[in-house]
């Protein structure tokens, strides 16, 4: 009876390995530049819904930010990033378990809650009627370097120092902008097209800063999760793409 009881309590043990290894197997944690909230909401309900045995947590923050914690062992499995350069840094230091994936180009736009916004121009934002204007840092921040770039090749940015208001990320910016702590917000085309009921917006010309190249890569935590690899391969199928593009993500060269 003794050599039965530790046989069953041998197996119990087995099975219960077995269960926490595969609960370990079916959830994920996914860093992403907070340009793609919308989208990657989206993106990971879709996946979920066809795969409900997984569970996909996703924390949204500033690229700069983000590469810097998983530098430092933050347990993330895929890194999506608005910056292409900061993937390929988690290569150069031996943190990728892949290669980086292109994913999108990414645009910026002028929008506002409180005014028309259609036929503005970058160069009218000196205008006091515009008062204050958001964009996210440029520290850490691939949304906030491009739009720095963009007020400095407009020939507004030193008339602009007073006015201008920093969000930590880019859905910061967003939210400045929205709730009126800003008039104005510089912000990603992605976060504007996820408010269709809300302000208005033009894009900022392309002209006027470096391109917002964007790609994702597996972590070499991720590298061992067969649920991060599959979500890795999901994002490129045609389904993915269509909810990506959806929010202005398209592939560079990609017709708009």
């Amino acid at each position: 009876m003794k050599h039965m009881r530790l046989q069953w309590l041998f197996a119990l043990g087995l099975w219960l390995a077995s269960v926490t290894l595969w609960a370990a197997e079916a959830n994920i944690t996914v860093a992403a530049a907070a340009d793609l909230h919308h989208a990657m909401d989206d993106v990971v309900g879709a996946y979920q819904h066809d795969h409900p045995g997984s569970h996909i947590d996703v924390v949204y923050g500033a690229s700069g930010n983000l590469l810097t914690q998983i530098e430092q062992g933050a347990p993330f499995e895929l890194f999506f990033s608005a910056d292409s350069d900061y993937p390929q840094q988690l290569v150069a230091h031996g943190k990728a378990g892949g290669t980086p994936v292109p994913y999108a180009e990414g645009h910026l736009v002028l929008w506002s809650a409180s005014i028309d916004m259609r036929q503005v121009q970058v160069t009218d934002l000196a205008q006091a009627r515009f008062g204050r204007i958001a964009i996210a840092n440029p520290q850490h921040a691939p949304y906030g370097k491009r739009a720095e770039q963009a007020l400095r090749a407009a020939g507004v940015w030193d008339s602009l120092q007073s006015r201008l208001v920093f969000g930590e990320n880019i859905a910061q910016t967003a939210q400045f902008a929205q709730s009126g702590n800003a008039q104005v917000g510089v912000i990603a085309e992605s976060l504007a097209l996820g408010m269709p009921n809300q302000g208005s917006y033009v894009l900022v010309p392309a002209s006027l800063y470096q391109p917002l190249l964007q790609s994702f890569v597996l972590t070499k935590r991720g590298a061992d999760s067969a649920l991060a690899r599959d979500f890795a391969q999901y994002v490129q199928s045609a389904p993915a793409r269509a909810i990506l593009e959806r929010y202005g993500f398209r592939l560079p060269g990609a017709a708009h």
